[in-house]
């Protein structure tokens, strides 16, 4: 019967669908990364369609550089999703039931390296049926910062700018006026929809409040900004005061240096002094030794003195020590006893 069929297809006589389809038709994605991607894969099964089922998902990364790798695989009744290390973990199939005929799969926490074509394969023996579809991953406006590219004085030129740390493009831009009559300036209306807008010859009714959006297939993000257009100042002023106060700055350090210097002079010197010993200068007499000396010089003459004119004597000789060699309170020096000898009478007569 089988042989019959093919015959009368191949001779054109009866038309014959193929058994297995998938219906969901080529196509390209868009998200934005950190997203989850949904990829559509339905399908349809034939009576004649009695092999086992296998789905099969591959990706062709977009640099072209490595050959289709399978990211996940339905076979057997069962699911392998090891295959592809950059996407562990990260895809899964939709369905419970596969062979429901839905194939689908999401792809969580999208990265720039997910971006590529994916292909769903479909086999049921004898019916065989792929389709293709691809992911672009972009990356929204985020970080957007606003702020004011020159002075901001009456008369003078500058930019207002409006950049996003991170986007994919293509970007689109959109300047608005938040405050006041809400009205932007005519010279502006050619650049309100650029990154950057260039002001001419400014003046007071340009002060506002100003937004900036930007946009992206996937995303947009926004910025405000103040201006605050203001007469101009007297530069020269400025510049002289800042002249003024770096010279004064310089001499204040300039004294401190110098202060410094001076004291540690100081101190070296007066260490010096204190513990330099000169070697040519002889050192002092001893005192002691010159009183003691001189007493002993006049001890012989005391043997032959009466006790009556002792003292006065005494006092004259020690009166007469050079004051130079007392300059300091000396030490009574230890003299040894006297020895006298007294007049005695004996019998009549003196004895001495």
């Amino acid at each position: 019967m089988a042989l019959l069929l093919r015959f009368l297809l191949l001779c054109g006589i009866v038309g014959f669908t193929r058994s297995l389809s998938i219906t969901t038709p080529e196509q390209m994605i868009e998200k934005a990364k950190g997203e989850t991607a949904y990829l559509p894969c339905k399908f349809t099964l034939s009576p004649e369609d009695q092999g086992p089922l296998d789905i099969e998902w591959l990706i062709s990364p977009a640099d072209n550089q490595k050959v289709d790798q399978v990211i996940i695989l339905y076979s057997g009744d069962k699911i392998y999703d090891d295959y592809y290390p950059d996407l562990k973990g990260r895809v899964h199939f939709t369905s419970n039931d596969l062979k429901s005929g839905d194939a689908s799969i999401n792809v969580t926490n999208l990265q720039l390296s997910d971006i590529g074509t994916y292909q769903c394969k479909v086999k049921k023996a004898p019916g065989v049926a792929n389709k293709k579809i691809q992911l672009v991953v972009l990356v929204k406006p985020s970080g957007t910062r606003c702020y004011v590219d020159g002075s901001e004085e009456i008369g003078s030129d500058f930019k207002l700018k409006c950049e996003p740390k991170e986007g994919s493009l293509p970007l689109q831009y959109e300047w608005q006026k938040l405050s006041d009559s809400q009205k932007m300036p005519t010279s502006w209306l050619a650049e309100m929809t650029l990154s950057v807008i260039s002001v001419k010859n400014a003046s007071s009714e340009y002060s506002g409040t100003y937004s900036c959006t930007v946009r992206n297939r996937v995303g947009s993000d926004q910025c405000l900004l103040r201006l605050n257009v203001v007469p101009p100042s007297n530069k020269a002023g400025l510049i002289a005061g800042a002249i003024i106060g770096t010279l004064l700055a310089l001499v204040l350090i300039g004294l401190i240096i110098f202060c410094c210097h001076k004291k540690r002079r100081e101190e070296k010197y007066e260490k010096e002094v204190h513990h330099d010993i000169r070697e040519d200068v002889p050192p002092p007499k001893s005192r002691t030794s010159t009183a003691r000396s001189y007493i002993g010089s006049n001890h012989s003459s005391l043997g032959s003195m009466s006790p009556s004119n002792m003292e006065g004597y005494s006092k004259t000789q020690y009166n007469q020590v050079p004051s130079e060699d007392f300059e300091r309170t000396p030490q009574s020096p230890t003299l040894p006893p006297a020895k006298f000898e007294y007049p005695y009478k004996t019998d009549g007569i003196t004895v001495v």
